[in-house]
């Protein structure tokens, strides 16, 4: 049978695993649209794997007025084909989450399907481009309502719904209604991808690149590349730098030692990733602590990607203390010596700046963040950590005051969610427990919301199902 033949069959089969479990099929939301304005049940913000596992877990639920947008083109959603210099997912490959459940929809059928059972047992990860081939997949099977080259620009409110503005793919402007909005926007969703103030005010811009970014490698080719972090995004674009031909590359850890030990596979249980939202306030805050304190080392593949390279190299216990361009040469200065290089990477994560992201700049203010709510003990304490939003127990946002709890209707399923969730939409880790608990949020909000106008409904409701009173024929 071949690929084709094989990915045939298991469509087939996926449509009638999820006709096979979706009692009670009725649509049962309410609709506010008009004649004059569609609004819309739920909006979802980014369509990468977590806006489509998200869309999906809705239809499940039998929300169905939804949409789902995204700014990138097609098939370009998200990072693993755009800026992302990993070769494979870190995930183990036996990963679920946005088949929410159903046999068919899982990566290893997929991946079965599409290239072989002996091709999936030899396999360690799957590669990056194949995740974002079954991504594809997956929208297009499941029906997913995606509108690519749509840019949120803004949230806010209109009565008891939200206004959603957006700039188009021919760059015209627009406005949308909708009862909820999701932000499924990953690492940065709540930020922005930092490069640290010792690099961006005393460099040129185009002396220096972040990992958040495309990256044409062949422009590192014969240079001295200094790359400022530890962790496996630093060390993929080391691994493209060398293989492309860089001079040398020096890696900079500002921890004494590598981390060896990988505190995500702890995690990956169900009680932690289902149950973690419902720990104490202390709990939530240590766990996530304690993570930053320990950070996850890079895979072993990844390491010896750059290590094999006799000119890289890595220093521990040395963070960046100046950067200056002298004679053309970025002078970097460490407690363990000083360095010239010819370009440098910031491989320093994103930040939490919720201000800074356009669609949520009427809401910054009015979201109640950690520092809000909830005060460390000194043995944890993480300045960085308390500017995260302090979210409810199904992804919502919650007002720092009752006049804004309009902000409640705007759930952050991005790095973000974290301290509040765990494991979350921008970890694959994440996506099933996830996008369970926040389809489960959104179905209970809309549905509380007009449980008046239900009763209604079911005390007028007068359809017979007993027909016939007479004596059947013996």
């Amino acid at each position: 049978m071949s690929a084709d033949d094989r990915l045939r069959r298991l469509e087939a089969e996926a449509a009638e695993d999820i006709a096979l479990t979706s009692y009670p099929t009725p649509e049962w939301v309410r609709s506010r649209s008009t004649p004059d304005r569609r609004v819309l049940d739920v909006l979802i913000i980014g369509a990468g794997q977590a806006g489509l596992a998200l869309a999906f877990a809705l239809r499940r639920r039998a929300v169905t007025e939804v949409e789902v947008w995204d700014e990138a083109e097609a098939g370009r959603e998200g990072p693993w084909v755009t800026y992302a210099k990993m070769r494979t997912l870190r995930t183990p490959k036996h990963l679920t989450g946005p088949d929410q459940g159903v046999p068919s929809l899982t990566p290893e059928a997929w991946y079965r399907a599409r290239y072989g059972d002996s091709a999936w047992e030899q396999l360690r990860f799957i590669p990056k481009e194949h995740w974002q081939e079954y991504l594809g997949w997956f929208r297009r099977v499941t029906s997913a309502p995606v509108r690519n080259g749509v840019r949120a620009t803004g949230i806010r409110p209109d009565g008891d719904l939200l206004e959603v503005r957006a700039v188009g793919p021919g760059g015209q402007v627009g406005r949308s209604w909708a009862r909820r909005v999701i932000l499924a926007t990953g690492m940065a969703g709540n930020g922005r991808w930092s490069v640290p103030g010792i690099i961006a005010d005393n460099l040129p811009e185009d002396r220096y690149d972040h990992t958040g970014a495309p990256l044409d490698t062949e422009t590192l080719r014969g240079k001295r590349i200094g790359v400022l972090g530890g962790g496996a995004s630093a060390f993929d674009y080391a691994g493209e730098a060398l293989e492309t031909g860089a001079r040398s590359v020096d890696l900079f850890y500002r921890r004494a030692q590598i981390p060896r030990v990988n505190p995500f596979r702890w995690m990956e249980f169900y009680a932690f990733g289902a149950h973690f939202p419902d720990l104490s306030d202390d709990d939530k805050w240590r766990f996530t602590a304690r993570f930053q304190q320990t950070n996850q080392p890079v895979p072993q593949y990844t390491w010896d990607r750059c290590a094999r390279f006799a000119q890289f190299s890595w220093h521990v216990s040395s963070p960046w203390e100046s950067v200056a361009l002298i004679d053309d040469e970025i002078e970097v200065r460490t407690p363990t010596g000083t360095f010239r290089f010819d370009h440098v990477i910031a491989g320093t994560g994103p930040s939490v700046e919720l201000e800074v992201r356009p669609e949520l700049a009427e809401l910054a203010p009015r979201i109640a963040r950690w520092r809000d709510r909830y005060q460390a003990p000194d043995e944890w304490r993480d300045d960085a950590l308390a500017a995260y939003p302090y979210l409810g127990p199904g992804f919502e946002f919650l007002p720092r005051e009752p006049a804004d709890e309009w902000v409640s209707r705007v759930y952050d399923f991005t790095y973000g969610a974290r301290l509040s969730m765990g494991l979350n939409g921008n970890m694959n880790s994440g996506l099933g427990a996830g996008a369970r608990r926040l389809g489960d949020a959104v179905s209970r909000s809309l549905f509380l919301e007009d449980a008046d106008a239900f009763f209604d409904s079911y005390r007028a409701y007068d359809t017979p199902e007993l027909v016939d009173l007479g004596r059947p024929d013996a």
